[in-house]
């Protein structure tokens, strides 16, 4: 079983990039919402648009970097950085397609299990979660599950759905801890070219097997993926992988879970569209599980602050 990666001590900048992450990734289920195409495209876009913003960088600047990881003492990190591609083309294949089965409630609800995925990873990997990360995670769980006001129905196609949505969870969980292992010697610009760049490739063969249109949107469309892209992807995803070298992957799996107030205000903000006052109550209980698993997390590492020795083959990161 992996060891449990040494992380650095938590530094203001990282704290700056999860609470810009946080804000980031708010934006994204408004933005699907207002863009008129299918979000297998929009994933997919996004995706391609992301490694070409970024590629032109990271060749530059990483070349020696994807040679170890090509050819060289890498080639470990390097696999985890393609299958962290294939888990996140995974995850929105499911989830996404999951919205148009059930409702969008169910979907949000269920696609949240991902720190309970996330924990049982960990526990898989042989590692030892505090009670109080445990306790956190559930209460964060429902406290989404209460503000996303979950539906479930017992139709046929709302169960396929559900399980689906169920699906994108996990793979979700998946994706983030393969980039916990990638992001122990790898910097996060290869990491995300390299993860981007394997999804948009599985989503384009995914569109064009389920002849999912990929183009003829109007111009708000366009823009709304251009802004997907600039915040959801590049300030969302790329800073979470970021943080991922100074904390947990069940800790920012967790930290994800804010996306869901942060939504629900951008939705009101801009859209017009009022949370009800029954869904409170859930958010109230989702920043609290927040607030537990981060505290416990932190009593955590400052018990095992002590840096183990590093292998001789792996290679600092320099961000």
């Amino acid at each position: 079983m992996p060891p449990e990666p040494h992380r650095p001590p938590l530094d203001l900048l990282t704290t700056g990039a999860l609470a810009l992450a946080v804000v980031a990734v708010s934006s994204s289920a408004p933005l699907i919402a207002f863009a008129a195409a299918p979000a297998l495209a929009v994933a997919f876009w996004r995706n391609l648009l992301a490694v070409t913003a970024l590629s032109p960088f990271a060749v530059i600047r990483r070349r020696a970097e994807f040679r170890r990881l090509v050819t060289g003492t890498g080639r470990r990190e390097g696999m985890f950085c393609v299958l962290s591609g294939v888990a996140l083309a995974a995850h929105f294949a499911t989830w996404m397609p999951s919205a148009k089965l059930t409702s969008v409630a169910a979907a949000t609800a269920l696609v949240a299990t991902q720190p309970v995925w996330q924990g049982l990873i960990a526990r898989a990997q042989g590692r030892r979660l505090p009670v109080g990360v445990w306790a956190g995670v559930g209460v964060s769980v429902v406290g989404a599950m209460l503000a996303t006001g979950a539906d479930f129905t017992v139709s046929g196609a709302a169960f396929a759905g559900d399980l689906l949505a169920l699906v994108g969870g996990m793979f979700a969980a998946v994706y983030v801890a393969l980039g916990e292992r990638a992001r122990v010697t790898v910097s996060t610009a290869t990491y995300t070219t390299i993860c981007y760049g394997v999804c948009a490739m599985i989503l384009l063969v995914v569109c064009l097997v389920g002849q999912v249109p990929l183009g003829g949107f109007d111009t708000g469309t366009w823009l709304a993926v251009l802004a997907l892209v600039a915040g959801a992807q590049l300030l969302g995803h790329s800073m979470f992988s970021y943080a991922l070298r100074r904390i947990q992957a069940t800790t920012v799996s967790v930290l994800i879970l804010l996306e869901v107030p942060g939504a629900a205000l951008i939705g009101w903000l801009w859209l017009g569209q009022l949370p009800a006052p029954a869904t409170l109550p859930g958010l109230a209980l989702l920043v609290a599980g927040v607030a537990v698993v981060v505290l416990a997390s932190a009593r955590t590492a400052r018990r095992t602050s002590k840096p183990p020795t590093a292998p001789a083959d792996a290679a600092p990161v320099r961000d």
